[in-house]
């Protein structure tokens, strides 16, 4: 059995431990906080040596619920993890220069297996932090723990903790996705005639689907009694108006009325380029969600929204005209309600 992998997978891997060394300089991982007191955001940032971002002020806001201060000397990783990525990035070139595939599926094993290390240890630095708390903080919520998400978004008291990867993190998947195409590239290449075709379509389905997991803006249900307006803080007990805004890194934010959703996009916590996806409920099927783009609206003071925007949507004209005799008002465009 032939056990040489291409000129091709050479190259690639020898990129990839290249790309790594970048991983050294950019930011593994941040943690995005939003709240009403501070409209542009707070941001923390991991590297592989430091802790980045508004560090300082987070701390400050950290010592009234309890939760210890955070400082780059306290954190072994910081001194183990730039070696560990340096590491992997000599294996992948000594796996191109060496050009074997037992060698390069036993390098796939231990990058796995780094990752999901990783993964365990940041959620334990996390619930440590979010748990073990001072009891005699200045505020105290009886029950109440301060655990960011692993990934994705968190509502913690007024804050919106949203965590995903940085750069840094991204390069790191897109090396573990294009080391795992490579795998199945040489492994259906020892079974099938030799093809660049193969291993292009494979690399391309790999990196395809990580930004889509990473970059989602589908709309998600809205909890009637249990979700909270993201503008007015009141709790969305109407399911004819709810609105919500899906950021183009995932983060969704929800609203109880069109008039909190068209307030918030005004007051520019979302920077424009930054707003991925906008949703209103359509009036006739409240559990269905409608993109603002294909959706219809109705004026009317008669139908006595939650926070008087007054203003229904629906998937098609002919639902919005069935509604006139009951609702008697105007039609009105996305673009003019935001004026």
């Amino acid at each position: 059995m032939n056990n040489k992998i291409t000129t091709l997978s050479r190259a690639l891997l020898i990129l990839c431990g290249i790309g790594l060394l970048v991983v050294l300089f950019a930011p593994l991982w941040q943690i995005d906080l939003m709240a009403p007191q501070y409209p542009e955001g707070l941001v923390l940032l991991i590297y592989a040596n430091k802790l980045g971002g508004n560090v300082d002020i987070i701390n400050g806001l950290n010592h009234y619920i309890g939760m210890k201060t955070l400082h780059t000397d306290d954190f072994m990783e910081f001194k183990l993890l730039p070696g560990i990525i340096v590491f992997f990035s000599g294996l992948f070139m000594l796996a191109g220069i060496v050009a074997k595939k037992s060698y390069m599926n036993m390098l796939l094993g231990l990058f796995i297996a780094f990752g999901v290390l990783a993964m365990v240890d940041f959620w334990r630095w996390e619930y440590d932090y979010g748990h073990n708390l001072d009891p005699d903080a200045a505020i105290i919520v009886p029950g109440m723990a301060y655990q960011p998400p692993l990934i994705g978004f968190k509502q913690l008291l007024n804050f919106g903790a949203y965590s995903m990867p940085s750069t840094g993190g991204w390069i790191f998947i897109t090396v573990g996705a294009i080391l795992l195409g490579l795998v199945i590239y040489e492994w259906r290449r020892s079974k099938h005639a030799n093809s660049t075709t193969h291993l292009a379509s494979l690399l391309l389905i790999s990196l395809f689907s990580i930004t889509l997991s990473g970059c989602s803006t589908e709309a998600q249900p809205i909890r009637i009694g249990q979700d909270n307006c993201d503008f007015c803080k009141m709790t969305i007990s109407d399911n004819r108006f709810g609105a919500e805004l899906v950021t183009k890194k995932g983060k969704v934010f929800k609203f109880d009325d069109t008039h909190c959703l068209v307030s918030f996009l005004q007051t520019a916590k979302t920077e424009e380029q930054q707003r991925g996806e906008i949703y209103c409920t359509n009036f006739i099927a409240p559990h269905n969600l409608i993109n603002v783009k294909q959706a219809f609206f109705l004026q009317s003071p008669s139908l006595k929204s939650p926070m008087n925007g007054n203003i229904a949507s629906f998937s098609n004209q002919d639902s919005l005209h069935n509604m006139l005799p009951k609702y008697y008002g105007n039609t009105i465009s996305w673009e003019d309600m935001q004026k």
